[in-house]
C-alpha cells in the first residue's frame, strides 16, 4: 500500500512539472494569439499618471521574440524596468517602468512582430495597445511609404530596420533623442503612425541600423521634410526617400601605413592642412583629395631617424575646414612596407582601345619610362607612352598601338617608379594579351530630362561594384567597350559642381544631391550595340537582379500638391495596420 501511494505521488509530481508545449496529434495550430484583457480599463482613458505597469492577457501561452527590437512606445517611456515573459512562456505579458507618465497624453505600445504563440510560433503581427492619461484617445494618424533611394533589391535581402518618427516642433529640437512618435516600416515599405495628437511636427525616416530609435548621422540613411507637418487631421499617402548621410566632423584617427601616417577623418573635409610638431620630423609631404576622408602624411623614417629602434609618439597639428587641433600616434618603422607596383587590369586580357594600367601602394610622384621595355610576342620592341593618371596619382597609364590577339610583355626595372621618399624596390614584368573587339559590346543611353549639371553614370555588377563609370553631361552617353553581362545603371548628379556626390546633411537640413536608378537590368552582348531610352522622370523602380517587372508606386519624397500646411492627405491603397482589438473606428 505504501509503495502504491509513493508511485501515485511521483506520477502527480511528474505531470505537474510537464513543460508547456504543443499537444501531440491533432491539426496544426495556425492561429495567432488573441487579446483577451488588460489591467487598464477597456475605455483606456483617464489612466492615472502614476501607473507603473501594463499587463495584457492572451488566450494561449505566448513568448516574446526580440522584444527590445520590436517594441516601440510613443511617446517614449525612458525607464523600462522589466518586460515579461522572458524565458518561460505565459498567458500574459507585463511591461513595468519607473517614469511618471505625462498628463493628457495618449500612449501607444506597438509590439511589431514580437508576440508569438508558444506551440507553433504563430506571430500576432503589428499588435498595438493604446491608452490615454486624458479624457480621450487621440485618434489622428499619418501613413505612407518609405523607400531607400539607392537600394538595389535582391533576394535574401537584409532585415528591414527602417523607422519613421515625428518630433514635436519646439524652439530647439534635440535629434539625439528618440522622436516623440515613432513606428517601424514594414517589409513592403509601408508605415503608419497612430494615436497622434494635433500639432506641428518634423517628420523623419531613417534606417535604424543599431535599433536604438535615434538617428546616427553618417552611419544611417535618412529622409526628411524641411517644412513643418501640421497635423490637424489624419494624413495618408506620404512618400519618403532615404539617402546616405554626411558624417559629422570628428577628430581624426592616426595609424601607421606604408610610407608614413594615415590620418582618417569623419565628415569628408574639403581642405586639410597638416604640419609636424616633432623636432626630428620636419620634412613631410601631405596628400589629400578634397571631400576624401583620409589624409596621408609621407616622410622618410630612416633619414629622419624616426621609429627605428623604439616606438615613438609622433604629434601633428591640422586645420580642416576651419577647425584647428592636434593629435598624435605611436609609430614604429616597418621595413617590410616597401613601395610596390602591380597590374590593375583585372586579368591578363587588355580590353580594346584602352590603356594598360599599373597601380602602386605609394603616391606616384615620378616615373622613368625611358628605361622600360614593351615587347610584342616576346620579340619586337614596341613604342609606347606612359604617364601618371590625372585622376588617380596611384595609377600609371601605358598607351601603345596594341593589336588584338597579340601578346605583350612590359618590363619595369626597379627604382624607375618613385614616390616622395621611396622608389619601387623590385623589377616587374607584366604579361598580357590585347583582347578582340568581338568579345565586347556597347551600350548607349539616350536620356530624357537629363540633368542640367554634370553627373556620374555608372554600370554596376551584381555585387553593386561600379565596373564602368563616366563623369559627363548631356543627354547621350556611350560606353563603347563593355564586357558581356547584366548591369545595374545608376546616375549621381553633381548639382553643386564640386566633383563629389554630396550626401544628405540632416543637421543643416540639406538634401542629398540628385540620384537615379534605372528600373531594369541592361544587357551587354558581344558585337551588339544596345540602346536604352531612359526618361529620368520615369517613376518605375529597379526590382532586383532577376525581376524587372516595373512597380506602380509613386516614388516622390512627398506629394507635391501641398496645401498651406505643406502636406496633402492622399488615398492609400494599403490596408492600415490596426490593433487587436481597437476601441475606435474610422
Amino acid at each position: 500500500m505504501k509503495r502504491f501511494l509513493l508511485l501515485f505521488i511521483i506520477g502527480i509530481l511528474a505531470h505537474s512539472c510537464a513543460r508547456v508545449g504543443s499537444p501531440v496529434g491533432g491539426p496544426k495550430d495556425t492561429l495567432a494569439p488573441k487579446f483577451l484583457s488588460s489591467n487598464i480599463d477597456t475605455t483606456r482613458v483617464n489612466v492615472k499618471t502614476d501607473i507603473k505597469e501594463l499587463r495584457i492577457d492572451f488566450d494561449e501561452y505566448i513568448t516574446l521574440k526580440d522584444i527590445n527590437k520590436n517594441l516601440i512606445i510613443s511617446p517614449p517611456i525612458k525607464n523600462i524596468k522589466r518586460i515579461l515573459p522572458s524565458n518561460i512562456a505565459n498567458r500574459y505579458l507585463i511591461i513595468q517602468w519607473t517614469d511618471t507618465l505625462q498628463a493628457n497624453t495618449t500612449y501607444n505600445f506597438n509590439f511589431g512582430n514580437a508576440i508569438v504563440d508558444n506551440s507553433e510560433s504563430n506571430v500576432l503581427r503589428y499588435f498595438n495597445f493604446a491608452f490615454s492619461t486624458g479624457e480621450k484617445l487621440d485618434d489622428l494618424y499619418v501613413s505612407g511609404d518609405v523607400k531607400d533611394a539607392l537600394a538595389i533589391k535582391k533576394e535574401n535581402s537584409s532585415e528591414n530596420k527602417m523607422v519613421v518618427g515625428l518630433y514635436q516642433l519646439k524652439d530647439t529640437i534635440n535629434y539625439r533623442q528618440k522622436p516623440y512618435y515613432i513606428t517601424r516600416v514594414d517589409d513592403d515599405g509601408y508605415f503608419e503612425l497612430n494615436y497622434l495628437s494635433p500639432g506641428k511636427y518634423k517628420i523623419v525616416a531613417f534606417d535604424d541600423e543599431n535599433e536604438n530609435s535615434i538617428f546616427d548621422a553618417g552611419k544611417e540613411k535618412i529622409g526628411f521634410r524641411k517644412d513643418t507637418v501640421n497635423i490637424e487631421k489624419s494624413i495618408s499617402g506620404l512618400n519618403i526617400k532615404l539617402y546616405p548621410t554626411k558624417r559629422p566632423f570628428k577628430k581624426p584617427e592616426l595609424k601607421e601605413f606604408p610610407g608614413g601616417i594615415l590620418m582618417a577623418f569623419e565628415g569628408n573635409p574639403t581642405d586639410v592642412k597638416v604640419f609636424s610638431k616633432n623636432e626630428k620630423l620636419q620634412d613631410i609631404k601631405v596628400t589629400h583629395t578634397p571631400k576624401s576622408d583620409s589624409v596621408k602624411i609621407w616622410f622618410d623614417a630612416v633619414k629622419s631617424n624616426v621609429g627605428q629602434t623604439v616606438t615613438e609618439n609622433l604629434k601633428f597639428g591640422y586645420e580642416a575646414d576651419g577647425k584647428k587641433d592636434s593629435t598624435s600616434v605611436f609609430y614604429k618603422y616597418n621595413a617590410k612596407n616597401a613601395m610596390d607596383i602591380n597590374s590593375d587590369n583585372g586579368g591578363n586580357m587588355l580590353p580594346p582601345n584602352t590603356d594598360f594600367k599599373i597601380t602602386s601602394n605609394y603616391f606616384v610622384d615620378k616615373i622613368n619610362p625611358e628605361k622600360w621595355v614593351l615587347k610584342s610576342d616576346s620579340l619586337t620592341t614596341q613604342n609606347f607612352t606612359a604617364k601618371i593618371s590625372e585622376t588617380n596619382p596611384y595609377q600609371i597609364l601605358i598607351s601603345s598601338d596594341f593589336i588584338a590577339g597579340k601578346k605583350y610583355q612590359l618590363t619595369i626595372p626597379k627604382e624607375t617608379v618613385s614616390s616622395f621618399y621611396a622608389k619601387s624596390t623590385q623589377s616587374k614584368r607584366f604579361d598580357f594579351e590585347a583582347d578582340k573587339i568581338e568579345n565586347y559590346g556597347s551600350l548607349t543611353f539616350n536620356l530624357t530630362n537629363a540633368p542640367s549639371s554634370k553627373y556620374w553614370i555608372q554600370l554596376l555588377d551584381a555585387s553593386e561594384k561600379a565596373v564602368y563609370q563616366k563623369y559627363t553631361s548631356g543627354s547621350t552617353v556611350v560606353f563603347n567597350v563593355v564586357k558581356p553581362g547584366e548591369y545595374i545603371v545608376k546616375i549621381l548628379v553633381d548639382n553643386n559642381g564640386n566633383k563629389h556626390w554630396d550626401e544628405a546633411d540632416f543637421v543643416n537640413q540639406t538634401f542629398a544631391e540628385d540620384s537615379y536608378l534605372y528600373y531594369k537590368m541592361v544587357i551587354a552582348r558581344p558585337l551588339w550595340e544596345s540602346k536604352e531610352d531612359w526618361d529620368l522622370n520615369d517613376k518605375r523602380v529597379f526590382d532586383g537582379i532577376k525581376a524587372t517587372k516595373p512597380a506602380t508606386k509613386d516614388e516622390e519624397q512627398i506629394p507635391t500638391n501641398i496645401n498651406k500646411n505643406n502636406i496633402t492627405p492622399g488615398n492609400s491603397n494599403r490596408t492600415r495596420l490596426n490593433e487587436t482589438p481597437r476601441p475606435l473606428t474610422r
